[in-house]
C-alpha cells in the first residue's frame, strides 16, 4: 500500500502542478465533508427521535431530563481514554493548529468529533454540530494535504475548504461556506486560493442536496416583505443582538472557567451534567440544538413553548411568552458552556443562532405588544436577530449575512441583514476586541491576526536560536581569568557562573579594556567587582515578540536565557533576524 501511494505521488508530482492537485483534491475534500455532514445530522436526529419515541423514557420524565449528563459524560470518558484529545472548541483547536502547528491536526480529529459530538448534542447536549463538522472536514483537508506532501500555505487551504464545505452542506448554502473559511479560518486569501473553495463547498452542497433533499439542519421560506420605515427598529435590533452577543461570550468564558476549575473528568460531567439537566427540567427549550423551537417560532406556533403559561398564568400571552424567551435568552449560553466545559462535544454555531432567533423574536414581539397592532413582522426580526448575534459571537459579519440570505431562499432581507450585521458587529468589538474562538488563543500569544511581521516572529522557537558557544567563567576567579578567555574565544561577552551554573553576571571586553595590559591587576582584581547584571532575562518558553519588546527596551544585542535559575546561553538580536529573514522568504516561496 505504502508502495504504491509513493508511486501515485511520484506519478503525480511528473504530471499534474500543485495548483492543479489542490483544484481536484478540493472537490473530493467538499464531496467528504458534505457526506460527513449528513451522516452526522442523520444519526443524531436518529438518536432523538429514538428516544423521543422510546416507552421506557416515555413513562419517567426524571429519566428524560438525566440524558444529556449521560451524554457528557460518554463524551468526556471516549475523549480522554479513546481518543486522548481535549474537545473544547474545535475551532480554537483549528486556528491553534494552522498557528502553532504548521496546519497540522491530528488524524484522530477526522471522526473523533463525529462521535463524540452525536453522543453529546444526540443526547440533548445544548450546543451545535455545527463546529464538530468544521473540525472533521479540516482534519481530513489537513491530514490528505500531509499525505500528498503539500507545503504549509496549501495544508492551510485544505484546512479552509474542508470548514467552507462542511458549512455548506449543512445549511446547503455555498457562499456562507466560503464566507466562513475566509471570516474565520483563513488568514490571507488571494483570487487564487479562493477558487478550491469555491469548489470544495459547491461539491458539499450538492451532496447536501441530493441525499437531504428539502430535509436540511435548518431552512425557512420568507413569508413577509422588507419595509424602509422598519429600520429605526432594525438600528435597535442591531444594537441589541450586539450587546447579547458579549453577554453570551463572556457568560461561556465565565462558566467554562468555573467548571474547569474542577481536575478530574467524571465529577466535572457529574456537575455539567446535573446543572444542565436542572435548566432543562425548568426551561425545556434549552434541551438540544434549539432549531426546532426557532422553527416553530417562524411558523407562529409558539404553542409549542408552553413553559410561559406555568411560569406566568395570570399574564398575557403576549408577555409571557417576551418573558420566558428572554430568560431563555440569558440561560442558553450557561446551557452551551456546562455542556462544554463539562466535556461534551459541540460548538456555539447553533447556540448563537438559537439566541440570536429567540432575541429578535422578543424584541418584535415587545414592540408589537406596546403598540397595540403587529407593526413589526415576527418572522423577519426572528431570521435577522439570528444574523446579529452570530456576527457579533463569531465576528463574521459576512458570514451572518449571507448565511441567513441562503437559508430564506433570497435576499429579501439582505439591507436589514447588513444593517444588523454591522452594527451588532460594532457594539460587540467595541466591548470584546475578539472573537469567542480567537479570544483565549491571542490573549496567549498563540494566534496573531493580520500582523504577518509578528506572525512570522510567532513561528520561532527560542530554544532554536539559543548561542552556548560563549566562554564561561567562574565568579570566584580573578580578572586574569577573563584575559585568557578572550584568547580563546571570538565573542566580546563573557557570562558569570557559579558551581550550579546559575548566571551571577556578565563581562565583557569593554569592562575589561583599561587593565587588559596590567598583569598586577589582572591578578589580584576579582571578577565579582567588574561583573554586572544583564539588563534583561530570557525565559526558553517566552514567546518572541516578549524577547524582541525586551531587546528595543533594553538597547542590547545580546541577551542571556535563563531557566529555572540555570544558565542556558544567550540570544542575539542579529541571529534572531537571521532566523526571521530565513522563515519570511519560506513563507512567500510557499
Amino acid at each position: 500500500m505504502k508502495s504504491l501511494l509513493i508511486r501515485f505521488l511520484v506519478w503525480r508530482i511528473k504530471h499534474i502542478s500543485n495548483k492543479n492537485f489542490v483544484l481536484i483534491i478540493s472537490g473530493f475534500l467538499g464531496l467528504i465533508a458534505g457526506l460527513a455532514a449528513v451522516v452526522l445530522k442523520e444519526v443524531v436526529h436518529s438518536i432523538q427521535f429514538f428516544l423521543s419515541d422510546s416507552e421506557l423514557l416515555g413513562q419517567s420524565g426524571y429519566l428524560y431530563l438525566s440524558l444529556p449528563f449521560f451524554g457528557i459524560l460518554i463524551t468526556a470518558l471516549l475523549a480522554k481514554h479513546l481518543f486522548k484529545d481535549q474537545l473544547g472548541h474545535g475551532i480554537t483547536t483549528i486556528l491553534y493548529a494552522i498557528s502553532k502547528k504548521s496546519s497540522i491536526l491530528r488524524k484522530t480529529n477526522m471522526y473523533s468529533r463525529m462521535v463524540t459530538s452525536a453522543i453529546t448534542v444526540g443526547l440533548g447536549g445544548s450546543v451545535g454540530l455545527e463546529a464538530p463538522i468544521v473540525m472533521t472536514g479540516s482534519a481530513i483537508g489537513s491530514n490528505l494535504a500531509r499525505l500528498a506532501h503539500l507545503d504549509y500555505k496549501r495544508r492551510t487551504l485544505l484546512i479552509g475548504c474542508g470548514a467552507a464545505g462542511a458549512i455548506s452542506a449543512i445549511f446547503d448554502s455555498p457562499v456562507a461556506g466560503v464566507i466562513f473559511a475566509v471570516e474565520v479560518i483563513l488568514v490571507e486569501v488571494t483570487i487564487a486560493s479562493l477558487i478550491p473553495l469555491l469548489i470544495s463547498s459547491v461539491f458539499a452542497s450538492l451532496i447536501s442536496l441530493t441525499l437531504l433533499g428539502e430535509h436540511l439542519l435548518f431552512s425557512f421560506d420568507l413569508k413577509d416583505t422588507f419595509h424602509a420605515g422598519d429600520v429605526p427598529y432594525y438600528i435597535l435590533l442591531g444594537i441589541f443582538c450586539g450587546l447579547g452577543s458579549v453577554y453570551f461570550i463572556r457568560m461561556i468564558k465565565w462558566i467554562e472557567g468555573l467548571i474547569n476549575k474542577i481536575n478530574k473528568t467524571v465529577p466535572k460531567a457529574f456537575i455539567g451534567g446535573l446543572g444542565l439537566g436542572v435548566i432543562i427540567f425548568i426551561i425545556p427549550p434549552i434541551y438540544g440544538e434549539g432549531y426546532d423551537t426557532i422553527k416553530s417560532l417562524l411558523s407562529g406556533n409558539d404553542l409549542m413553548i408552553n413553559s410561559p403559561a406555568s411560569f406566568f398564568p395570570d399574564l398575557d400571552h403576549n408577555i409571557s411568552l417576551s418573558i420566558f424567551l428572554l430568560i431563555i435568552f440569558l440561560i442558553k449560553p450557561v446551557a452551551t458552556a456546562l455542556t462544554i466545559g463539562a466535556g461534551g462535544s459541540g460548538g456555539v454555531f447553533a447556540p448563537s443562532l438559537f439566541v440570536g432567533g429567540t432575541s429578535g423574536f422578543f424584541f418584535a414581539n415587545t414592540i408589537n405588544y406596546f403598540s397595540g397592532q403587529p407593526i413589526l413582522s415576527i418572522s423577519n426580526f426572528t431570521l435577522v436577530g439570528m444574523c446579529g448575534v452570530m456576527s457579533g459571537v463569531l465576528h463574521a459579519p459576512l458570514t451572518a449575512i449571507f448565511l441567513i440570505a441562503e437559508i430564506t431562499s433570497g435576499y429579501t432581507l439582505f439591507v436589514p441583514l447588513m444593517l444588523v450585521s454591522a452594527i451588532a458587529y460594532t457594539v460587540s468589538s467595541y466591548f470584546e476586541s475578539h472573537s469567542l474562538y480567537a479570544k483565549k488563543l491571542i490573549e496567549q500569544g498563540d494566534l496573531i491576526q493580520h500582523d504577518r511581521d509578528r506572525q512570522v516572529l510567532s513561528l520561532i522557537d527560542i530554544r532554536k536560536v539559543i548561542e552556548d558557544d560563549l566562554v564561561k567563567i567562574r565568579h570566584e576567579d580573578k580578572l586574569i581569568t577573563v584575559v585568557e578567555a578572550i584568547k580563546k574565544s571570538k565573542r566580546n561577552i563573557f557570562p558569570v557562573v557559579n558551581d550550579e551554573d546559575q548566571l551571577m553576571g556578565i563581562v565583557t571586553l569593554d569592562d575589561v579594556r583599561e587593565v587588559i595590559f596590567d598583569r598586577e591587576m589582572q591578578e589580584g582584581l576579582a571578577i565579582s567587582s567588574i561583573m554586572h547584571k544583564p539588563p534583561a532575562e530570557i525565559d526558553p518558553h517566552e514567546n518572541m515578540q516578549s524577547v524582541m519588546n525586551k531587546f528595543e527596551v533594553t538597547g542590547a544585542w545580546n541577551l542571556p536565557v535563563i531557566d529555572n535559575g540555570k544558565y542556558l546561553g544567550f540570544v542575539s538580536k542579529s541571529r534572531i533576524f537571521n532566523t526571521y529573514r530565513k522563515k519570511l522568504i519560506r513563507q512567500t516561496k510557499e
